[in-house]
């Protein structure tokens, strides 16, 4: 038996405007260009891709399954510009074969520098999940597959209003260096001693297939791979055969890959179509599929999964190089993160004061800085082009790292500023 797991990431961050260091304009993003791509990208992937996971679920009867992280940013933008497809989103969630999990709301990287903040977006996400879908997610992805044993540790003792454990386990990436001889297809759990899950069992983690997610996200277009072309036939022999080696085909990829990475002309759409009927016909009975939250409920982990150092999904090396490979984008992330504790200490004194105006001001100063926790600014600053270099340029506002740095930096001196500014002045 396989269970095939789908997992989809759909992010779009807030871009900024070009800003000059003589700029004071409070007003940071470039709301026409992320108007733009958000509609591009809706029309090419998120429209289209939604309704056919949905046409799939209804096909076959409920036996199609998938999840997905939505992040906050762009969850906030769908609501303003592309509503309908938020709708789809609805309608999948209404079948009960869409799992949508947690992450931070900003698609940040604050688990590295501040664990406060790390949480409440944690929470701030947990909460629009539950608004906009009726779910509170019980499993979670950090940002970008970003993972450890420190991390694990960390959501495992998350707990609820009632004091009980939040999530059952996590997602992330299945590293060779750490798996050695291991497959990344069955269930592990973390090496540290943790509370138990929400379920009663250990905190519990699925690796994704980089191998076979790779097919699907980054090869499937490509005449020169020589499996190409890559038919349903082809791909459900390849996921029944890890029998014997596993029960788990975690498939993880971003939810772009349908339409935008891979477009429509490259048969992706039909692709994915047909594929949950050769999952199902390869052997009868025996294939299915599952969301993250089912695989933990139906089995238990084989062995222990020890990341001391910090893995992701990005790139060749599963590092955290695509973020902090050079000094422009340490330096970036450390002075945002320094900007955190003024920030809310200000806001907090002011509605403690009843200083209302000076509250609302700064409560945009705060909302504007969480954007720029996003990890999309510190991915532009990346000089890593060598293999990876075409999917650090894509939709990359700028023409090189060092400008994005450049412009980056001006933003958050502003940011400061503001935050050292009474309203209205």
């Amino acid at each position: 038996m396989a269970s095939v797991c789908f997992y989809f990431q759909v992010h779009q961050p807030w871009r900024l405007r070009r800003y000059s260091v003589f700029d004071a304009d409070p007003f940071y993003f470039d709301d026409e260009a992320n108007k733009e791509i958000l509609l591009k990208v809706a029309n090419k992937c998120y429209r289209p891709a939604t309704q056919l996971m949905l046409d799939l679920v209804k096909k076959n009867n409920g036996n199609f399954r998938l999840s997905y992280a939505l992040t906050g940013t762009v969850i906030d933008q769908l609501e303003q510009w592309a509503p309908d497809v938020l709708d789809l989103f609805k309608a999948l969630s209404d079948t009960g074969c869409c799992e949508f999990v947690a992450e931070t709301y900003h698609h940040s990287l604050s688990f590295l520098y501040s664990r406060a903040e790390f949480r409440e977006q944690i929470d701030m996400h947990t909460q629009r999940i539950q608004d906009l879908f009726g779910q509170t997610p019980s499993v979670f992805r950090n940002t970008e597959l970003t993972y450890n044993n420190d991390v694990a540790q960390f959501i495992a003792g998350i707990q609820d209003a009632k004091g009980s454990p939040r999530f059952k386990g996590m997602l992330c990436e299945g590293v060779d260096r750490i798996l050695a001889y291991r497959s990344p297809n069955y269930v592990y759990r973390p090496p540290v001693d943790m509370p138990s899950a929400i379920d009663g069992k250990p905190f519990r983690l699925l690796l994704k297939n980089y191998r076979l997610s790779d097919d699907i996200a980054f090869r499937f277009g490509n005449r020169a791979w020589e499996e190409w072309p890559l038919t349903t036939e082809k791909f459900a022999h390849w996921v029944h055969q890890i029998n014997g080696d596993g029960y788990l085909c975690n498939l993880f990829m971003d939810y772009e890959t349908i339409g935008e990475h891979q477009w429509a002309d490259t048969g992706i759409f039909e692709f994915l179509a047909d594929l949950p009927r050769a999952i199902f016909d390869h052997h009868p009975g025996e294939n299915h599929f599952i969301t993250p939250s089912e695989a933990f409920e139906q089995f238990d982990s084989v062995g222990v999964y020890d990341a001391p150092h910090m893995t992701s999904w990005p790139d060749t090396e599963r590092d955290l190089s695509a973020w902090l490979g050079n000094a422009m984008q340490s330096n970036a992330l450390t002075e945002t993160y320094k900007l955190e504790k003024p920030i809310k200490e200000a806001y907090q004194r002011a509605k403690d004061a009843g200083d209302h105006t000076a509250a609302e001001h700064l409560g945009h100063v705060l909302n504007d800085w969480r954007k720029l926790t996003t990890s999309d600014h510190a991915y532009y600053m990346c000089t890593k082009y060598f293999a990876d270099g075409d999917v650090h340029k894509y939709f990359n506002p700028y023409d090189s790292p060092y400008d994005s740095y450049i412009n980056y930096m001006n933003v958050l001196d502003n940011a400061r500023t503001r935050t050292e500014t009474p309203a209205g002045v």
